[in-house]
């Protein structure tokens, strides 16, 4: 009697608690809904802006719970690693789009095909909801393709197979101080990097005999107290034609010789040399130094005209700054050089553990929110430019982010190798090589550069 007692309350506590009255079919299918609680880690958005997909899931999926912890970005990755370390890890995670390969010996990579336990009404009279297994296709690398910009195969693809999702993808665009383009009497910003560039940003600096620079045209040519100056100079080499990394994993910051038309001339070293002329006070365009504060707290200052950030500078901006009469435009190119659009991708994707004790629930939660009709709810709320095709019409009318997201679709990345920290530092030690002794050898830097580079990706 007291067994049969235990079992009824089982049932009826599963019954209460899942809002089904249902027929467990078989063992299969009440192992497949044993309650599961899934760990999901990220950075920067608070829990909200995912509550409305975690409900909708649920209701899919009642015996599943999602477990959300949000961390700071100067914590997240060693908190990352010090969990995996000790099998405590989540099963769900954020990584930048840069990290993939670097954490593909952790990932586990999207199956095939996943079998989850779903509602099903049943009856025609009497109507009974039962959880019934069902097996569907995965999402496959030509939807992958299909569904999400450019970028995003080319980074989540490893080995054939899909390592991970994203929610959203930023990219860089260019804000402005109208204010110093009104007293400039500079009425149109330019578009290129060209000669209407250099001359606007000639009208915009402001230099005094005793204080040097007091006013910036632009945050160019210098390293560390310029934000994603290793990303700023990436995409330079890339609309100049640098392929930084070929087919075979290896660094150049050049033409591929195999394409080379003209082998004397070298893009990725081009680049370099127009990016730190900004900081040559030889050079027409000069417009920076060392000395001057950090490229974003100048801008909020109003000492500086022109700038290149992501989509989240916004909020930072706007809080710091709140009456700053400011804009933001494309990100501008090199004229006359198709492809002519070229940007540059930063964004975050969704992985799962290859520790999860749930690989399959974790991805088909990943699968769930990345859904248009998921995500367009998380973007909503958190305010970032998408990643999926299906979004950017609609999301390039935005005031506040239209301008990034209309960048998404010619966005592109490359990866950093499997120390990301070392990447950048050589990005920095080839521009103050050459801020340092202007007539030094341009080939010889950027050659030691892709070296160091190319050590981080063997």
């Amino acid at each position: 009697m007291f067994k049969k007692i235990v079992i009824l309350c089982l049932i009826t506590t599963f019954i209460l608690t899942s809002g089904f009255g249902c027929k467990i079919a078989s063992k299969q299918t009440t192992e497949a809904t044993q309650p599961i609680t899934l760990v999901y880690w990220r950075v920067f958005d608070d829990a909200d802006a995912f509550q409305e997909i975690i409900n909708k899931y649920k209701a899919l999926h009642p015996f599943v719970s999602i477990e959300y912890h949000k961390f700071r970005y100067d914590e997240y990755e060693n908190a990352l690693l010090n969990a995996f370390a000790e099998d405590r890890g989540p099963d769900i995670f954020s990584i930048q789009n840069t990290w993939l390969e670097k954490y593909q010996s952790k990932l586990a990579p999207l199956a095939e095909t996943i079998t989850m336990a779903y509602p099903v009404v049943q009856g025609t009279i009497k109507k009974e909801v039962v959880m019934q297994l069902k097996t569907t296709k995965s999402l496959t690398v030509q939807q992958l393709k299909d569904n999400f910009v450019d970028v995003v195969s080319h980074d989540v693809l490893l080995d054939g197979k899909i390592y991970g999702l994203p929610l959203a993808l930023d990219t860089l665009a260019l804000y402005y101080n109208k204010d110093l383009f009104n007293n400039a009497g500079i009425s149109q910003l330019p578009a290129y990097w060209n000669k209407d560039f250099i001359v606007a940003v000639k009208k915009l600096t402001k230099q005094d005999p005793k204080k040097g620079l007091t006013q910036a045209g632009i945050a160019l040519g210098g390293s560390t107290n310029i934000n994603r100056f290793s990303d700023i100079l990436s995409v330079l080499m890339m609309q100049n034609g640098a392929v930084i990394m070929d087919d075979n994993g290896k660094i150049t910051f050049n033409i591929p010789p195999a394409f080379a038309q003209n082998t004397n001339y070298n893009p990725g070293l081009e680049a370099l040399r127009f990016y730190t002329e900004f900081a040559n006070p030889g050079k027409e365009s000069y417009t920076w130094n060392s000395a001057l504060p950090n490229s974003l707290d100048m801008f909020i200052s109003g000492n500086l005209a022109m700038m290149l950030g992501y989509s989240y500078d916004l909020d930072t901006i706007k809080a710091q700054a709140p009456k700053l009469n400011f804009s933001v435009a494309k990100l501008p190119q090199i004229e006359g050089n198709p492809p002519t659009n070229i940007n540059f991708a930063n964004y975050w994707v969704e992985v799962v553990s290859k520790k999860s004790a749930h690989v399959d629930v974790a991805w088909d939660f990943v699968q769930f929110m990345t859904q248009a009709e998921q995500a367009k709810t998380y973007l909503a709320k958190a305010k970032h430019p998408t990643a999926l095709r299906a979004l950017v019409d609609e999301q390039k009318q935005d005031d506040e982010i239209g301008v990034f997201t209309a960048e998404v679709l010619t966005a592109k990345s490359w990866y950093l190798g499997k120390n990301e920290v070392a990447a950048e530092s050589a990005f920095k030690e080839m521009i103050d090589a050459v801020n340092n002794n202007p007539s030094a050898d341009l080939k010889q830097i950027i050659d030691a550069g892709a070296a160091k580079v190319q050590q981080t990706i063997n």
